[in-house]
């Protein structure tokens, strides 16, 4: 799974939407979603951390 951050935004907007307008979805499926959904959050996450990092050092450089 190599996404960019748009990308992992967009997938996750996907996943949310599945989840919303299936009414029939099995356990296993609304899990393997779910713990798609979290892996990518966490990857937006660290994406955000590290360009707030970058515009730190930019703004205050060492």
């Amino acid at each position: 799974m190599a996404y960019s951050y748009d990308e992992a935004i967009k997938r996750i907007q996907q996943i949310v939407s599945e989840l919303e307008q299936s009414q029939a979805l099995s356990m296993d499926d609304y899990q393997t979603k779910a713990k798609e959904a979290k892996q990518l959050l966490i990857f937006c996450q660290k994406q955000l951390t590290d360009w707030e990092q970058k515009m730190e050092d930019v703004i205050n450089p060492s």
